[in-house]
C-alpha cells in the first residue's frame, strides 16, 4: 500500500502537551508491552507495518514537525513537508507530486489518504486493503472508509451508501456533516455510517485534480509557489466534485482522538507522571510532564494536564472547547520541542535573556551556526562531547562552560547523551536570528 498520513496540525486541541511544533500525534501516552509509551504516529505506523510490511508510508506535515517525525519513527517513513500551512488539499497535492517525481510511483498506483489521529483495531486496516483493491479494479474513482456508528455522535460526518456486505465497495448516495444528535439518530436508522476521513484513489487522478486547481510544472515548482496557494480542504477540492464515489464499511470500533475527552477514554492508564490522588477522586485523568508533583483531592471526572507549556484543569465534558481558549495564547514562546538532534525545554524567559535545557542524543550534533544579536553560554550538565567554535574543536564534559559572542560560529557534538544549559543574552532574542554554515571535517 501507498499511504499518505496527514501529520500536520497546530497543536491546540491537546494543549498543554501539544504546541505548534509538537502536535497531538507526537504525544507518547499509549503504553507498550515493555513499559514505555508510544504516540499516535508510532502506533499507526506500527499497525500499518503489521498489516502490510511492504507498505510505503509518507507523512505529510509542516516543516517545523519533521524533526519530531524523524525522532519517533526514524527513516522508516518518507516525509513531505509543506513550507507553511495551506489546509489538507495543498499538503496532499505536494505529497502526491513528491511520490510521483522523486519516488517515481506510477500514476496508476492506488494512494490512500489517512489521518493520523484514529484509534482503531485490525478491521480498519483490512478495510484499507479492500479500498486499495477496489481502486485497482476500477470500482470507483474515490473510495471512502465508513465505520459503523457506536452512538449518534455529533462530532463526525455521516455517509449513506448502498447495500451488500461490509467488505463490498458500495456506491455513496449522500454525505451529512456533523448533524444534531436527533439528525444523527435518524441517519443511523437509515443505515448511515461514520465518515472516517480515509480516501483511496489513484495517484494520477490526484495529480490531475492538483493541476486543475493549481497549475504547476513539477514538484519543485509547486514547492516554490506553495505560499501563494489558496487554503482548501481535500473534501472540498476533490471529494465533493466527484460523482463516482464508493465506500467500504467496517464494524470494528473507530474513534478520532481529536480532543482530550476522546483521548483519555482510550488511555490504558488514567495517570501518567508524578501524580498523587486521594481516595475521594473518581473518574479523573492526570498527565504530568513536569518534575513537580501534582496532588488532586476530591476531584471527579476531571482532566488535569501539566507541561512546560502550561497547566490545564477541565471537566471532561468541556474539553472540546479548549481550542478557542488556546487561540488567545497565540504568539507565546514555544516552551518545548523535538529537534533533529534531541529535545529542548525553555526554563526561563526574561527581557534580555532566555535559559534553555537541551538534550542531545549520542552521535548527534546541532547545526554549525551563528547569531548576530545575541551571545550564548553553554554549561555542560552531563555527558561528553565536543564543541566547535569558529573552527576550533575542543572536548567537553560535565562542568565545562563555553562562551560564544554574537557573530561567532559554533556547534556542539554529542559523543554520549549530552545535557546542557544554554543561556541566551541579548535585547532581540529570536528564532529567526540564526545563520547556518557547512562544518568542515
Amino acid at each position: 500500500m501507498n499511504i499518505v498520513l496527514l501529520c500536520g496540525g497546530s497543536g491546540k486541541r491537546l494543549w498543554p502537551l501539544s504546541n505548534d511544533v509538537r502536535s497531538k500525534q507526537f504525544i507518547e501516552v499509549f503504553p507498550r508491552q515493555d513499559g514505555t509509551y508510544e504516540s499516535m504516529l508510532q502506533r499507526i505506523c506500527r499497525q500499518i507495518k503489521e498489516t502490510d510490511p511492504n507498505a510505503r508510508i509518507l507523512c505529510a506535515t509542516g516543516k517545523t514537525q519533521v524533526s519530531a517525525i524523524r525522532n519517533q519513527v526514524g527513516d522508516e517513513v518518507l516525509v513531505s513537508a509543506e513550507p507553511e500551512r495551506r489546509d489538507t488539499f495543498p499538503a496532499i497535492a505536494l505529497a502526491a507530486a513528491y511520490l510521483s517525481e522523486v519516488r517515481e510511483i506510477e500514476p496508476k498506483e492506488p494512494l490512500i489518504i489517512c489521518p493520523v489521529d484514529s484509534y482503531v483495531g485490525s478491521g480498519y486496516y483490512a478495510a484499507m486493503k479492500q479500498m486499495e483493491q477496489g481502486i485497482r479494479e476500477g470500482k470507483a474513482n474515490i473510495i471512502l472508509m465508513a465505520a459503523k456508528p457506536q452512538e449518534p455522535s455529533t462530532q463526525y460526518g455521516y455517509i449513506l451508501c448502498g447495500g451488500g456486505k461490509n467488505t463490498d465497495c458500495s456506491p455513496v448516495s449522500g454525505f451529512y456533516e456533523k448533524p444534531t444528535e436527533a439528525e444523527a439518530a435518524a441517519l443511523i436508522e437509515k443505515g448511515a455510517f461514520w465518515n472516517c476521513g480515509v480516501a483511496a484513489l489513484k495517484l494520477g487522478y490526484l495529480l490531475e485534480a492538483a493541476h486543475r486547481i493549481t497549475p504547476f510544472e513539477d514538484y519543485q515548482d509547486l514547492l516554490s509557489r506553495y505560499g501563494s496557494l489558496k487554503p482548501v480542504s481535500f473534501e472540498k477540492a476533490v471529494v465533493e466534485r466527484e460523482k463516482q464515489i464508493g465506500a467500504v464499511r467496517f464494524s470494528d470500533p473507530w474513534k478520532k482522538l481529536d480532543t482530550w475527552g476522546n483521548l483519555v477514554d482510550e488511555m490504558a492508564e488514567p495517570n501518567v507522571g508524578n501524580v498523587h490522588l486521594d481516595g475521594n477522586c473518581r473518574g479523573n485523568h492526570v498527565i504530568n510532564e513536569l518534575d513537580l508533583p501534582i496532588l488532586c483531592l476530591g476531584l471527579e471526572n476531571m482532566i488535569v494536564s501539566a507541561s512546560p507549556e502550561g497547566i490545564l484543569v477541565t471537566e471532561k465534558s468541556r474539553s472540546g472547547e479548549l481550542k478557542s481558549m488556546v487561540d488567545a495564547l497565540q504568539g507565546r514562546q514555544i516552551m518545548m520541542a523535538d529537534k533533529s538532534w534531541g529535545t529542548f525545554q525553555v526554563l526561563d524567559v526574561q527581557n534580555e535573556s532566555m535559559t534553555i535545557r537541551a538534550t542531545l542524543r549520542a552521535g548527534q550534533r546541532m547545526s554549525y551556526h551563528s547569531h548576530e544579536r545575541r551571545d550564548e553560554v553553554w554549561t555542560i550538565v552531563s555527558g561528553s562531547g565536543r564543541t566547535v567554535v569558529d573552527g576550533m574543536e575542543q572536548p567537553v564534559q560535565a562542568g565545562d562552560v563555553i562562551t560564544m559572542q554574537a557573530g561567532c560560529r559554533h556547534t556542539i557534538i554529542a559523543d554520549t547523551e549530552l545535557k546542557i544549559i544554554e543561556v541566551q543574552l541579548g535585547r532581540e532574542i529570536s528564532v529567526h536570528d540564526k545563520r547556518k554554515y557547512e562544518l568542515e571535517d
